[in-house]
């Protein structure tokens, strides 16, 4: 596997610590997904079983993450407020 298309599999396979970072409050489950590194279909399996790493917000239709719950899981210290 050439180089570039190595550094491109891992970038899809997670998400880059500034990247996390820089999450709004709230965000959609694939998002979540992303940050975890785990696919879609599994996600929102795990969201739908009630069996997600983190809290999983239900609206609607829609499946939301907050980011203090993303944080907890993952071990990130929240970022003082300005």
């Amino acid at each position: 596997m050439s180089e570039q298309r190595s550094r491109n599999v891992k970038a899809a396979r997670g998400m880059p610590q500034a990247e996390v970072l820089a999450l709004p409050v709230s965000f959609p489950l694939d998002t979540a997904n992303r940050a975890f590194g785990i696919g879609r279909t599994t996600g929102y399996g795990l969201a739908k079983r009630g069996e997600y790493p983190c809290p999983v917000l239900r609206i609607g239709n829609a499946y939301r993450v907050t980011r203090a719950d993303l944080f907890a899981v993952l071990g990130i210290e929240q970022p003082a407020a300005a």
